[in-house]
């Protein structure tokens, strides 16, 4: 008798965690990994995919993994990068494309469940820096990807505006008071990513979003039920 109480209680605290979730939108707007694997049967090109797997060349510096990050906390348990199969092979030409200006991608992040968007707007409100959670982010559609530039030849990040997940008025796209190389360096990069399908954020120099992401639902999917 104890153990099924026992059971009870972690099957009640799991699912008002899961509620929790949901208190900002329609749970019905949000798959979770029953109704991910069935859409998945249905739409097999539009499957979540691990970045590192079609291109192998990538860097990931997947800050979420660790305690690096503006919540202070480890928010992934796992150090990868997901994103639907479209949006990583429009990810891969433009790879392609920046190898052959000696230049390689650092991935910072890509797909994010749900789940942690809710998290992020808690610890900070600015809608201007994380998605309001009635709307989800395109990171949650498996449709935004957060990179920075590296050199091939010497492995070392180029000169951007800021840091990853800066707050800074500096951090904007289109940000005029910065050094010369800073500019070109952000140009270079806004420039390929939409060349190959992809726009930058307003607010945020490193954020790129896939141009069709508005067909792809929202997910609440965590790394390790990805297959």
């Amino acid at each position: 008798m104890k153990r099924v109480l026992i059971f009870f209680f972690f099957i009640a605290i799991y699912f008002d965690a899961q509620a929790q979730h949901y208190k900002y939108i329609d749970s019905a707007k949000v798959m979770g990994i029953k109704s991910y694997i069935e859409y998945i049967k249905a739409n097999p090109g539009s499957k979540l995919v691990e970045i590192k797997k079609y291109i192998p060349e990538i860097i990931l510096d997947i800050r979420y993994a660790t305690t690096n990050n503006f919540m202070h906390k480890r928010m992934y348990q796992q150090a990868k990068a997901f994103a639907r199969l479209p949006v990583v092979l429009a990810l891969k030409d433009a790879e392609a494309d920046l190898k052959k200006r000696g230049l390689g991608i650092k991935i910072y992040d890509a797909y994010r469940p749900y789940a942690i968007t809710v998290k992020f707007y808690e610890m900070a409100r600015d809608t201007n820096f994380v998605a309001d959670p009635r709307k989800g982010s395109k990171h949650n559609r498996g449709c935004a990807i957060d990179m920075g530039l590296i050199d091939l030849k010497t492995g070392k990040d180029l000169d951007l505006p800021t840091g990853f997940d800066s707050f800074s008025k500096k951090a904007a796209a289109n940000y005029p008071d910065l050094p010369p190389n800073e500019i070109a360096n952000r140009e270079l990069l806004k420039n390929v990513m939409q060349a190959h399908g992809f726009k930058v954020i307003p607010t945020e120099w490193w954020h790129f979003d896939f141009n069709g992401w508005s067909k792809y639902p929202l997910l609440d999917i965590p790394f390790s039920a990805i297959h």
